[in-house]
């Protein structure tokens, strides 16, 4: 072969493609699903193609916006973007990933801030999670449930005497706008500080200052060391507004699931229930009552479900959930509430009109119930305030009534004295959580009448002079009845005296109004 003959094929050989690609050998090939965009709205995007499209499977826009795959139509799939629709266009292509979504978990996400998606938001870098979990879970079957026998203590006293949640119970939080919903959600979550309780906070749809506001709130009280803060804020992609009470659930199942406590707070439901109603109407899905599609009920109680105690062959973890709703002028039988309600195993019901009185926690004790926490209280509650909510309930039923009444009969005067007593001890400072033993020490002083000399406008002073010495000179009895043992009379009728020799000390004690 001549030279000249060996240079045209090198020359050749450059411009041939296939020749080059023979001279590198065989390469690994992968196969793709694409499809096309056809259309892009607010929020969602139609593509064509893709026929092997699962339900809830991401895919990935040429812009690098993730989708999720909603509506698997003959002719089109409906997908709900996780990303802001500026980056998709109507004939750009669209990849399956073969995945659906999934989340870090893990020790790892405690103390940090993070989207639905996993992102983080806190400027403190990627998080390093050795497991990701899918979003959506099967909710445990019912024969690997366990009774609610443990109490989770909120350090509010008009809460765990009254209205008492259990590890694994779901507990609603439902009220008007601005009377403390997510007030009492934090105080549960401060209070978790040294109990071993993993918590996972969901703000869904809030504006940027108010989960701001909430951050610093756990940070400053010490609580993001066991706390995990999932945002999607009111300016996300409805999408991501869907997804996000699903990502913190899956957060706070990797605890349940090794044998540890968990909490999660979903703030709040309206604003979830809304955002999906939006993606069902953007997606051409029937419209049902007030809008919202005939799932609504599903989505809520299959996330809602997955809150429980497993039993201990299980691992003997526990997930408790506690869902804020918002009603409109107190009205809990609107559709959204109701189906909350239905599905929850009781609810915490803030007043308004107690908020404008200035008593604080709103909770508005007839309203409000547990069909479960009674029996995961400590034995030493149901002894002290056995009957405090059915005489402050008739308290209330008499003040009414007492306007319209010139005459009172002795005892009816001593039921109201009682009455106003029991409501200023039930009022509380916020992030200000007591231990069991403080707040059993002034609900019995105040249903002994050892408060009942005490001027309204003082008591007060009184309970904190009370809460201060019963730590202080019982704290073997304070050992027993937080420890879960039940206490004797005598115990009672120390703690009865300690607490008078507390408003006595402090000349609190005047004439019976």
């Amino acid at each position: 072969m001549t030279p000249g003959a060996g240079l045209e094929r090198v020359i050749r050989a450059s411009l041939d493609p296939l020749a080059r690609a023979r001279e590198r050998g065989p390469s690994p090939l992968r196969a793709e699903s694409v499809g096309t965009v056809l259309s892009v709205g607010t929020g969602v995007a139609r593509i064509r193609g893709l026929p092997e499209l699962g339900s809830e499977e991401m895919v990935t826009f040429a812009g690098g916006v993730r989708g999720l795959a909603f509506n698997l139509d003959p002719r089109e799939v409906g997908v709900v973007l996780l990303g802001e629709e500026a980056g998709v266009e109507a004939g750009d292509e669209v990849r399956a990933t073969g995945r659906v979504v999934d989340v870090p978990v893990g020790e790892e996400v405690l103390g940090r801030v993070v989207n639905p998606l996993g992102d983080p938001l806190d400027d403190r870098g990627r998080i390093r999670a050795s497991e990701r979990r899918a979003v959506e879970q099967p909710a445990p079957a019912i024969m690997n449930r366990g009774p609610v026998r443990v109490p989770l203590q909120t350090g509010l006293k008009v809460v765990d005497a009254l209205v008492p949640v259990g590890r694994g119970q779901r507990e609603l939080i439902v009220g008007d706008r601005q009377t403390g919903k997510t007030s009492v959600a934090l105080d549960t979550i401060l209070n978790q500080e040294g109990e071993g309780v993993a918590c996972i906070y969901c703000a869904v749809a809030q504006r940027s200052a108010s989960v701001a506001r909430v951050v610093e709130e756990l940070r400053s009280g010490g609580a993001m060391e066991h706390t995990a803060v999932v945002v999607a804020r009111g300016e996300d992609p409805p999408g991501l507004q869907y997804l996000a009470p699903y990502a913190a659930t899956a957060m706070a199942e990797y605890f349940r699931d090794r044998g540890r406590d968990a909490l999660v707070v979903y703030d709040d439901l309206t604003r979830h229930a809304r955002a999906y109603r939006e993606l069902s109407l953007l997606l051409r899905r029937p419209p049902g009552r007030e809008g919202y599609p005939g799932d609504i009920f599903y989505i809520h109680s299959r996330l809602l479900e997955r809150a429980t105690r497993l039993k201990d062959e299980e691992g003997g973890g526990s997930l408790t959930a506690l869902p804020v709703v918002e009603t409109q002028e107190g009205n809990i039988t609107a559709y959204i509430p109701t189906n909350l309600i239905s599905i929850t195993d009781g609810q915490i019901f803030l007043s308004p009109e107690l908020f404008r009185k200035g008593i604080i926690p709103a909770v508005d004790v007839g309203r409000s119930v547990s069909r479960v926490g009674g029996d995961a209280q400590l034995p030493a509650y149901r002894t002290v305030v056995q009957d405090l909510r059915l005489s402050y309930s008739q308290f209330q039923e008499l003040e009414v009534f007492s306007r319209f009444a010139s005459q009172l009969d002795e005892e009816t005067r001593r039921k109201l004295r009682r009455g106003r007593r029991i409501r200023e001890v039930l009022k509380q400072d916020e992030h200000a959580p007591l231990s069991p033993c403080q707040q059993m020490g002034i609900l019995l002083a105040v249903n002994r009448g050892v408060l009942d000399q005490v001027p309204v406008e003082r008591a007060e002073e009184a309970v904190g002079a009370v809460q201060d010495r019963i730590g202080e000179v019982a704290p073997e009895i304070c050992g027993r009845m937080e420890d879960g043992e039940e206490v004797e009379e005598e115990d009672l009728e120390v703690l009865v005296e300690e607490a008078r020799t507390a408003v006595e000390s402090l000349g609190l004690l005047g004439e019976e109004d």
